[in-house]
């Protein structure tokens, strides 16, 4: 293992300046070159939240969970879109509680990056309410928006949380229909129906700058061109109508009435047809829309009814870019699908493929948060019929659907005490705990914010910046053995970036300080979980039982690879109930040079690593370890009945 490169000694080859501090750091180009970096806001740490159901504010009482939570909202901010993240927990109320943490974490990140941005000066953000909804019809109406180099570069976001409950469409046909309605719901709800409306009938999608300029509307010369056009006409009609009632010399004159009455016709039907048009779409509304389409026989057997529904998603995309435009705000909407696992295999490969064609197109901005046990999704993946090509692998499927894998590791110290205090508390308690903790987070708002981190978040975060892009300049190297074991999926790679940032913010929250933490050594680590996912599931459940039988001192000096070797006949014994988990890994001769040459990990290392690898699934290790008992009573002579042998029927 190599030695962890120190903090100052990073910041000088990064930024060439002051390693003492942020001070010394050009903030400017730690954006730039590292995918966290949000324009030095990295250097400034944050953390507060309310009293019940959100993050402790004092850094003393972050519990097992908040850390893990607090480190997945922080790489989600600066994650691109779409992002599919495999929140991968045991199903129950722990699985609400930590969404209600992410969550909490990511509204106090969007308060901090408001703030920093009023902060610099920048143009204040507006809201599509009183003036500045007329402001966004005006605009709606009469002008182009204009993606420019100054909208890119802003780091406010404004995320928009929806929670869709599959359970609460279980009885439906088409369960993914519910996913779209919802937030096509959701999403009018937020902005109104009046500025959708007119949206769908005079808005335009927003197109990119030519060059550098900064112009961020441009005038629809054609759709001013026609409206003063038919108001020419209509007011010429009107007055040759008029002059031809009333002027007593033109009252004989019917062909000039029936002409005046012609052009006001035309002229004015065209303009109620456009309002006509507006109000139908401010009524019907888009999720009404695509029930319709679902719920009759006459579009569902055509070839065109998924481009219908396709359609009435990318006008609701290109609707979030205008508004993004007009608030001056970056948008990102965040849907949580829970209880997918309580629902038929057929219903849950269907939500899983709208997810990944209906709502998957480049630059949405969407994140998915796939709440979800594996133990239990994965056999509905298998049954279902959309495993054709895929050699009936559940693990398979959800590799290529979730680009953040993000394992829950089981209930800390921390955790299950607070976990015992909500338990033990009373429900008067309860709520006045959540009172208390309202009227002081109203507090905080009218003093500007959140109250600021203690020092120690601060160094944590500007240290994590650091290490983030140190571990991406070793996968860039060429002359790095590292590099070489990147895969050659672009899928993949994508899930290997987006962890890493996680895993070195856990490695600093749990060292205390980045002396202890290698970059170069977490990036190897989340490339071999993400490679192979079984050999190392299966080292790390022998270890597992080797520490409970109370291994010798020296163990843990020990190389993951002689521990492999040693096991390797067990592992091959278990093939057949572990074909699909054996399909996930890549090269076996790779994995062998990887550990026994290039990388030698000890079983010291992998103990510091267990607890921050979130991109290896669980679920895998204790199917192992189930496996691995009921082989060791097979060894022992015990009758093993069918049903414990088969715990996970194939």
């Amino acid at each position: 293992m190599e030695p962890a490169a120190p903090a100052a000694a990073v910041c000088v080859s990064v930024c060439g300046g002051d390693p003492a501090g942020p001070p010394g750091c050009s903030e400017e180009r730690l954006a730039c070159l590292c995918p966290e970096g949000d324009g030095g806001t990295g250097h400034r740490g944050h953390h507060g939240g309310t009293a019940e159901g959100q993050p402790s504010e004092h850094p003393e009482a972050l519990t097992e969970d908040d850390v893990y939570c607090r480190c997945l909202s922080k790489t989600l901010c600066h994650a691109a879109t779409p992002v599919t993240v495999g929140f991968y927990a045991p199903c129950g109320h722990r699985l609400y509680a930590l969404l209600d943490k992410v969550t909490g974490f990511m509204r106090q990140e969007m308060t901090r990056r408001e703030e920093s941005e009023r902060r610099r000066g920048r143009q204040p953000p507006r809201s599509p309410q009183g003036w500045g909804l007329l402001q966004a019809l005006w605009l709606l109406a009469f002008y182009r928006p204009v993606v420019t180099e100054s909208h890119l570069r802003r780091k406010n976001i404004r995320f928009l949380f929806v929670r869709f409950s599959a359970w609460q469409f279980a009885g439906c046909d088409k369960l993914w229909a519910g996913l779209v309605t919802t937030l096509c719901d959701s999403v009018r709800q937020h902005f109104g129906a009046l500025p959708l409306g007119v949206y769908r009938v005079m808005g335009t999608r927003p197109r990119f700058a030519d060059g550098f300029s900064q112009r961020e509307w441009v005038l629809k010369r054609g759709a001013c061109l026609k409206l003063w056009g038919a108001l020419v006409v209509l007011a010429g009609g009107v007055a040759v109508l008029l002059a031809a009632l009333l002027l007593p010399q033109l009252k004989q004159h019917q062909v000039l009435k029936a002409v005046g009455g012609v052009i006001t016709s035309i002229s004015g039907s065209s303009l109620i047809l456009g309002a006509f048009s507006v109000l139908k779409h401010v009524l019907i509304s888009q999720k009404h829309k695509i029930e319709q389409l679902t719920n009759s026989d006459k579009f569902a057997g055509q070839l065109g009814f998924m481009s219908k529904v396709r359609r009435e998603v990318e006008a609701l995309v290109d609707f979030l870019a205008f508004m993004e435009i007009f608030e001056r705000r970056r948008f990102r909407v965040v849907l949580e699908i829970t209880s997918l696992d309580s629902c038929y295999p057929e219903k849950v490969a269907g939500v899983l493929n709208a997810m990944n064609t209906l709502l998957s197109r480049a630059n949405t901005p969407f994140i998915f948060i796939l709440a979800v046990d594996p133990s239990v999704i994965v056999p509905c993946l298998e049954q279902s019929g959309c495993m054709k090509g895929l050699a009936d692998s559940g693990y398979l499927y959800l590799s290529r659907t979730v680009t953040l894998p993000f394992s829950i590791p089981e209930m800390g110290a921390r955790s299950r005490l607070r976990c015992l205090e909500a338990a033990v508390r009373t429900r008067e308690d309860l709520m006045y705990r959540i009172i208390t903790g309202n009227a002081e987070q109203r507090r905080r708002a009218e003093r500007g914010g959140d109250l600021p981190a203690g020092p120690d978040h601060r160094q944590l975060d500007a240290a994590a910046v650091l290490c983030i892009h140190a571990a991406f300049r070793c996968l860039h190297d060429g002359a790095d053995p590292l590099a070489a074991y990147l895969p050659a999926s672009a899928a993949h790679v994508r899930r290997i970036v987006n962890t890493i940032p996680i895993t070195l913010r856990l490695l600093l929250h749990r060292a205390g300080g980045p002396g202890a933490v290698s970059p170069r050594a977490a990036a190897a680590w989340v490339v071999m979980a993400d490679r192979w996912p079984c050999r190392l599931s299966w080292v790390l459940r022998c270890l597992e039982d080797a520490w409970q039988r109370r291994a010798p001192p020296d163990f843990a000096r020990k190389p993951l690879w002689n521990v492999f070797q040693e096991t390797a006949g067990e592992l091959s014994a278990l093939r057949q109930p572990l074909r699909n988990v054996l399909g996930l890994d890549g090269d076996p001769e790779l994995f062998r040079t990887f550990l026994a040459r290039d990388f030698p990990f000890a079983a010291g290392d992998a103990r510091v690593f267990l607890g921050v690898t979130v991109n290896l699934d669980h679920s895998i290790r204790r199917k192992m370890g189930l496996l691995r008992g009921i082989d060791g009573l097979k060894k022992s002579g015990v009758t093993v009945s069918r049903g414990v042998q088969c715990p996970h029927p194939e």
